[in-house]
């Protein structure tokens, strides 16, 4: 009987969780990923960010299309607590979102979009 029980309740847990998987909670107000739609690319990034003016200078020689949102001003802080991002940059491309300055997840990301940064 024990054991009936068990598995009856790893079957309505895998159930929930199937169920869960395909209804995500529904994004924050100030989630950027509202802007990006499936394709878009917002970045969160600060004037005194060495890594942020980096990355722009890159994203801007492959002639990547994106918006920049400054953590500094209001919008910026609300979408990188939104996030729940530490620091910047916080890149977010599509529905998916790269913490810090890592050219090899954002190329995976950025590559079948058609650009070539890295």
């Amino acid at each position: 009987m024990r054991i009936l029980g068990l598995l009856m309740i790893l079957g309505l847990a895998g159930g929930l969780y199937a169920w869960w998987s395909k209804h995500p909670a529904p994004l924050h107000p100030d989630d950027p990923r509202r802007l990006t739609g499936k394709a878009g690319i917002v970045m969160l990034a600060a004037d005194w960010c060495g890594y942020c003016r980096r990355q722009q200078g890159e994203f801007q020689r492959a002639g990547v299309r994106y918006q920049v949102l400054d953590v500094d001003q209001e919008e910026g802080r609300l979408a990188l607590r939104a996030l729940g991002g530490r620091g910047v940059p916080v890149t977010v491309i599509g529905q998916d979102v790269v913490h810090g300055y890592n050219p090899t997840a954002l190329d995976q990301r950025l590559t079948p979009l058609g650009y070539d940064v890295y």
